[in-house]
């Protein structure tokens, strides 16, 4: 399972540059005028986890894989891209297809990057994107509320397209949603307002480790729990050097982290993300779950006659691995639980699957 995080924002705000540091490419065509971007790019990412190389040399294993992040550069939005205005037909049914909207948000003065906006305001920008998305689902809500096709609408839908309707003219929280029903329900609806949010303020160099004024008024009407500082141009230098100077550069400018890791943290925290191992001689491998997923449903992560076939799940906790080196002595030792449909599946257990074929 892997998940996919479209980057939107206002042109010029840096999304482009971000995209080609988390991709570590130049798919990505950055250029100072609006709408340089009109396909989406894609680029798949491993996702960085140092416990798999621990897990690996535990096992000897031949191959080390990573689960796999997708990042996508979505075409700058604009005022009126609800009415179809720049690219905004595109931008809407692009950012349907993701299971997170990276918000990116300039915070940089330049007088060498155009900027769309007379002035550098996040809070405003956000604003604006927000409303065109929200403007965008009053649109598919009234139509899919019409007589003609309601009666193809089951009943479960029929009442999030009212409540949602009903928050949007009345300007309620439409996160309320989130409460009264479950996340794949919501993402059958297609409603681009209730998608998990991270708002990445793009910051210059000085900025990167205290903010600046712009992301303290962002972060005073929007909160810290998903909201980065990145710099989208240190990014793109850190991905250009060797690992030791990378490590010594980010310590020079007092970065602990890089911008990748710290998305991905904040994507699997809103996406209620888990990862769980197998590890042998062949391969290590991570693999991506949803949290209380149950053994059967992680064992069709690797492949459908697994959950199909699923009898129980050989378990360990990563610490218990590594403590007791390997399946053998985690065994003999009694780290080894046998697990059954019911189980709960955490966050870094290493798993072995008995299944009937």
């Amino acid at each position: 399972m892997s998940f996919k995080c479209g980057i939107v924002g206002l042109p010029n705000v840096g999304k482009s540059t971000l995209f080609n540091a988390l991709t570590n490419s130049s798919k990505a065509q950055a250029a100072n005028f609006p709408f340089c971007t009109i396909d989406p790019n894609v680029g798949v990412v491993p996702v960085p986890d140092e416990r798999l190389s621990k897990l690996s040399k535990v096992s000897n294993s031949k191959k080390v894989i990573n689960t796999t992040i997708s990042f996508v550069d979505i075409a700058g939005l604009v005022k009126g891209a609800s009415k179809g205005e720049g690219l905004g037909n595109k931008f809407l049914s692009h950012i349907r297809e993701v299971d997170a909207v990276i918000h990116m948000i300039r915070c940089f003065d330049s007088d060498d990057i155009q900027n769309v906006n007379p002035d550098v305001n996040p809070v405003r920008d956000l604003e604006i994107i927000e409303t065109e998305m929200m403007l965008a689902d009053l649109e598919s809500i009234q139509k899919r509320l019409e007589k003609n096709n309601k009666k193809n609408v089951d009943e479960e839908q029929l009442k999030i397209l009212e409540i949602a309707l009903d928050c949007i003219n009345n300007d309620k929280d439409i996160s309320v949603l989130k409460k009264q029903f479950d996340t794949k329900q919501l993402n059958q609806s297609g409603l681009l307002s209730i998608k998990p949010k991270i708002y990445v303020c793009n910051v210059d160099e000085q900025s990167v480790q205290n903010g600046n004024k712009y992301t303290n008024n962002f972060i005073e009407k929007f909160g810290n729990e998903n909201t980065l500082i990145v710099s989208a141009d240190i990014e793109n230098q850190i991905n250009e050097l060797l690992a030791e100077e990378k490590k010594n550069y980010m310590e020079m400018i007092g970065l602990k982290e890089t911008g990748l890791n710290m998305l991905i943290q904040k994507g699997y925290n809103i996406l209620e993300l888990d990862t769980y191992f197998t590890s042998g001689p062949e391969e290590t491998r991570a693999w991506t779950i949803k949290k209380n997923c149950t053994a059967p449903k992680a064992a069709g992560e690797i492949h459908t006659d697994f959950e199909k076939g699923f009898i129980r799940a050989e378990t360990i906790s990563y610490e218990d691995f590594v403590a007791n080196d390997g399946w053998v002595n985690s065994k003999a030792n009694g780290k080894m639980r046998l697990e059954g449909k019911d189980y709960i599946v955490k966050d870094g257990d290493v798993l072995n699957f008995r299944f009937n074929t």
